[in-house]
């Protein structure tokens, strides 16, 4: 069977809330094909190389490549080997760390569709890696190719091409088990048909787990041992996160067409700060410890935190955003998942935030300005 074909770019990608990579994408996709003379694994569209120079940046063709992921350039090297084997590849990290992006982007670059997925939820059934039926034409012929309803990978396996498989651990261990043929043997039994289709050349599988997610429904031993496992950090280097953060604040705030444009750098790398300092529990210079709060404040929400600061700034401000549009996302940001939060949060803005002088006070006063009334009393 052939491959089927990666989305087209249409009039209708411009009403698309979020384009898919190989979409958004497409020309400096085109570009590196087009300057690509290394050798390619088969099935793939391009070479290694030119996949990492589309994760990296760099050029193809005179056409600038926008780097798609920032990070240590050796786990992305070894990440885009693992797929040239016959081994699955599995990205592990804290939330946020970007897994699913470089999932989505891998895969764009190396078979042009990044759709082929399965999303691993409590709900998640064996179905939705194996086949399901159409139940009326099922009913109607009986156990029929026509009746049968393939799943992602069983689409990735005919096709010879890669599925991504998001967020396995919170899938049920029986549903994580029906991997272990697929990944070991290459090989989907239908056995109310006779069926097995054997993968071509160009399959393999990109997981991705969170580690916060660990005791919700572990890997089995057996499941890790089919995987090459590439562990993602959070980054830590204050520079390379405000980098990261600008650069996917810039491109959200042009695809949403967001009122506001983004802050300047300087407002961004002191929420970056905060950020890594509450992390770490401890201040950059490591000279002050730091109550750490209970929920997980990744690259992403820092992200997500900025853009809802454009779009109150623009809806609700003055169009430039301030640090009062940054602070009312600050608070929901650190303060989520336990009311204990608050105090740590508290304690951060009175012992650190409070302390770094002028530069820092506007932040300081509208962040206090949130903080509900008997906090602010305590805090005095």
């Amino acid at each position: 069977m052939a491959r089927s074909p990666a989305p087209e770019k249409s009039d209708k990608t411009a009403d698309q809330l979020r384009p898919p990579a190989e979409v958004l994408f497409a020309a400096e996709l085109a570009a590196l094909a087009k300057a690509d003379k290394g050798a390619k694994p088969e099935g793939w569209n391009l070479s290694p190389r030119a996949v990492e120079t589309y994760l990296l940046g760099g050029e193809a063709g005179g056409m600038k490549i926008t780097p798609k992921y920032i990070g240590n350039q050796r786990l992305v090297q070894i990440a885009i080997a693992s797929l040239a084997t016959d081994r699955a590849l599995l990205l592990v990290g804290e939330p946020g760390t970007a897994k699913s992006w470089l999932s989505e982007h891998l895969t764009a670059a190396i078979c042009g569709n990044s759709l082929m997925l399965v999303q691993g939820t409590a709900g998640t059934t064996e179905e939705q890696i194996r086949y399901s039926w159409n139940y009326a034409v099922l009913l109607a012929e009986g156990p029929s190719p026509k009746a049968l309803v393939p799943s992602p990978v069983y689409r990735a396996m005919e096709q010879g091409s890669i599925v991504r498989f998001e967020e396995v651990t919170r899938s049920p261990a029986e549903v994580q088990d029906a991997l272990i043929t697929l990944l070991s043997e290459k090989v989907l039994a239908a056995p109310e048909l006779g069926l097995h289709v054997h993968a071509r050349r160009g399959f393999n599988l990109i997981g991705t787990a969170n580690t916060r997610d660990r005791g919700v429904n572990d890997m089995s031993a057996a499941l890790k041992r089919r995987f090459n496992i590439v562990v993602l950090p959070v980054p830590d280097d204050l520079e390379q996160e405000v980098g990261i953060v600008m650069k996917r604040v810039g491109e959200i705030g042009s695809q949403l067409k967001l009122p506001a444009p983004p802050p300047a750098e300087v407002a961004v790398a002191r929420v970056v700060q905060i950020f890594q300092e509450l992390r770490k529990g401890q201040t950059l210079d490591g000279k002050q410890k730091i109550k750490p709060p209970s929920g997980v404040l990744s690259t992403a929400e820092c992200i997500s935190l900025i853009g809802g600061s454009m779009a109150l700034a623009g809806h609700f401000g003055s169009g430039t955003v301030t640090d009062r549009d940054i602070a009312a996302g600050l608070h929901g940001a650190v303060v989520k998942e336990d009311a204990k939060d608050v105090a740590a949060w508290t304690e951060y803005l009175e012992n650190i935030a409070k302390k770094r002088g002028k530069e820092w006070d506007p932040l300081y006063q509208a962040c206090k300005e949130l903080l509900p009334a008997m906090e602010k009393k305590d805090a005095k």
